[in-house]
């Protein structure tokens, strides 16, 4: 199994992908043998994965920085790079590779600071494997500085370092920073494909993997967690009754504290699982004995990881609340079909008696302004405002249709 296997949908993506690893494969191998480099490569040192949510950005990337870093000795025999076994694919695709490094937002934005260490590492060359390879996972919530930082190390490269930028689409990054970079675009994949995948790569029983794929219209990691998560299924369907909850102002506004809450407690829930452990790890780390006080001049560190922690659990509520608003866009685009006449497959069809109540109770009109309403909520949480106001507001919108 390659490294290419896992990316569903994204056949010509991958190809390319496998050429440039290729031609990478090459300019090392030349390198070391102090050969000329091939001509016309199809490698360089920049990439920018853009795609709707769900098409696989992230582990497109990480697909690519493992066939990057793949050591299989068939190489030499004519095999493409990227077998998915040796130590170099295996590190890169679990994260624990000593030359990819990995660039999330912990919060709404990626810092300077969070990119300081970074972007000094990649004028370094190679510890172990045959790039240096940085992958930046939220290319478009830089912010100014550090997004600066990022093109400053791609107008000046070094020679084996290799950045891989993921966003949306291209206006989610700066002109100076994409025009820097090779653009390769990915699609939604199909229903059917991402079905497909979960049956033969997770087990999964082929009628819940069908219901998760079209539940989630083709977004693959949303997909595996709908067919293996009994939460995340409970969470949906508490999402997908809030039309029929807003009869009256006080239902409004109690759904808005209900999904609020819910968000909340995502974040909660992550942060008990993963803060104890970075704050044990790190007082471990700063040489505290188990139980003991701290040392002296380490309390401005242990500040720094607890804003970094409540930066991550305000991204957390914040994607929970996003997640809510996109299974109640796709119940209100669901809603719209059915008034419309349309064809189309539902994405919400365990909600059949719900959808055509709506539907035969409104017009295709409040429903389009339904679904504004819930853009408008998402605009509102960008800008930082209160996520119990924006959602107050997107409720009441919804009411009045």
């Amino acid at each position: 199994m390659t490294v290419w296997d896992d990316l569903v949908g994204q056949e010509k993506v991958s190809e390319q992908l496998d050429a440039a690893a290729r031609d990478a494969d090459a300019l090392v191998t030349a390198a070391s043998a102090d050969g000329p480099p091939p001509e016309a490569s199809k490698m360089t040192h920049a990439w920018l994965f853009t795609g709707p949510p769900g098409a696989g950005r992230t582990q497109t990337a990480r697909a690519f920085a493992a066939a990057l870093q793949c050591v299989s000795p068939d190489r030499a025999l004519g095999g493409s790079p990227g077998c998915g076994f040796c130590d170099g694919c295996h590190t890169a695709l679990v994260g624990t590779h000593a030359d990819v490094t990995t660039v999330a937002a912990v919060g709404t934005q990626i810092l300077a600071d969070d990119m300081r260490d970074t972007v000094r590492k990649s004028f370094t060359s190679p510890a172990n494997g045959r790039w240096q390879v940085i992958l930046v996972e939220d290319a478009e919530r830089l912010n100014e500085k550090s997004a600066n930082a990022v093109l400053k190390a791609l107008e000046e490269p070094a020679p084996r370092t290799v950045w891989l930028l993921c966003a949306p689409s291209l206006e989610d990054v700066l002109p100076t920073i994409r025009s820097r970079c090779r653009h390769l675009n990915l699609r939604t994949p199909s229903v059917e494909a991402v079905a497909d995948m979960l049956v033969r790569r997770d087990g999964i029983e082929p009628g819940i993997a069908a219901a998760a794929a079209r539940a989630t219209q083709g977004h693959v990691d949303r997909a595996r967690r709908l067919a293996t998560d009994e939460r995340a299924r409970a969470r949906r369907a508490a999402v997908l009754k809030l039309p029929l909850r807003i009869d009256d102002i006080g239902g409004c506004l109690k759904a808005a504290q209900e999904l609020v809450d819910a968000a909340t407690e995502d974040s909660k829930q992550l942060a008990e699982e993963v803060d104890a452990k970075e704050t044990e790890e790190l007082k471990a780390a700063l040489g505290a004995a188990q139980g003991g006080r701290m040392p002296r001049g380490t309390a401005g560190v242990m500040k720094e990881l607890e804003d970094k922690q409540k930066r991550r659990r305000t991204r957390t509520q914040r994607d929970s609340l996003d997640q809510a608003l996109t299974d109640l866009t796709g119940f209100y685009r669901d809603v719209l079909a059915l008034q419309l006449g349309s064809r189309i497959a539902l994405a919400t069809m365990d909600t059949e008696d719900a959808l055509e109540r709506l539907a035969g109770g409104s017009t295709p009109e409040s429903t389009l302004r339904r679904i504004e309403a819930i853009a408008a909520c998402r605009d509102a949480l960008d800008r930082n405002v209160a996520p119990l106001l924006a959602v107050e507001a997107m409720t009441m919108a919804l009411r009045a249709g």
